[in-house]
C-alpha cells in the first residue's frame, strides 16, 4: 500500500550550528518526520 504524500509549509529562519547553517524542523512535526524519513525540501528566499 502506498501512502499519500503529506505536505507541510513552514517558514523558518536559518540558524547557525557551528560553522553550518541549518533549518530546524518544528517539534510538532516530530511524529511525521523522523530520522531516516525521505523528504523533499524546496527553499524560497523571502528576503536577504
Amino acid at each position: 500500500m502506498i501512502n499519500p504524500t503529506k505536505s507541510f509549509t513552514i517558514t523558518k529562519k536559518i540558524v547557525k550550528h557551528g560553522s553550518q547553517a541549518i533549518i530546524v524542523i518544528p517539534k510538532i512535526l516530530e511524529d511525521q518526520i523522523k530520522p531516516g524519513t525521505l523528504t523533499q525540501v524546496t527553499i524560497e528566499i523571502i528576503n536577504d
